[in-house]
């Protein structure tokens, strides 16, 4: 799987909640960085599994396309895409 991120001031690179809870990392986590021919990221003493991995992006990204086009959300319909903790800084 890939994934295309920004990287911020101080090279920081902000981790979507949906990918957070996927991996299972909190606020405060370690993760490995390893470098080769690119930069891999794991979570410290946690196993990732990716099927589910790619069934929460799924979900995250069917709800997100269900949001796109509108002209205005309803009432509360933004509360379960997490758009705002996406982009926190």
């Amino acid at each position: 799987m890939t994934l295309k991120l920004k990287v911020g001031k101080k090279g920081v690179i902000i981790l979507p909640k949906s990918i957070r809870e996927a991996v299972g990392i909190d606020e405060g986590d370690e993760v490995i960085v390893e470098v080769s021919d690119g930069i891999v990221l794991r979570p410290v003493r946690k196993n990732v599994n990716e099927q589910e991995l790619k069934g929460w992006l799924r979900k995250h990204a069917e709800r997100l396309k269900e949001l796109q086009g509108r002209k205005e959300p309803r009432p509360g319909e933004l509360a379960e895409a997490d758009l705002e903790e996406e982009f926190e800084a």
